[in-house]
């Protein structure tokens, strides 16, 4: 499975929306209904799932789930 594809699965277990509906376009709080606590915890989930170590400065600048998919890219 390539990354976006589990990415988005890791959001549809956040949300009310299935991976295959979920867009680049799609707000976490917005259109997906993301809490905060929701929202953290799933950046937990995705730093061990792709072993990375995700910056609070560059996450707080995250809005969309393309925004979520460049940052994961650089890292």
């Amino acid at each position: 499975m390539d990354k976006a594809a589990e990415f988005k699965k890791i959001v549809a277990q956040y949300s009310n929306v299935t991976a295959e509906e979920i867009t680049d376009e799609m707000r976490f709080r917005e259109d997906l209904g993301l809490s905060s606590l929701d929202f953290m915890s799933f950046l937990g989930e995705l730093e061990d799932t792709f072993d990375v170590e995700l910056e609070e400065e560059e996450v707080l600048k995250v809005l969309t789930v393309g925004d979520a998919l460049k940052m994961l890219e650089e890292e």
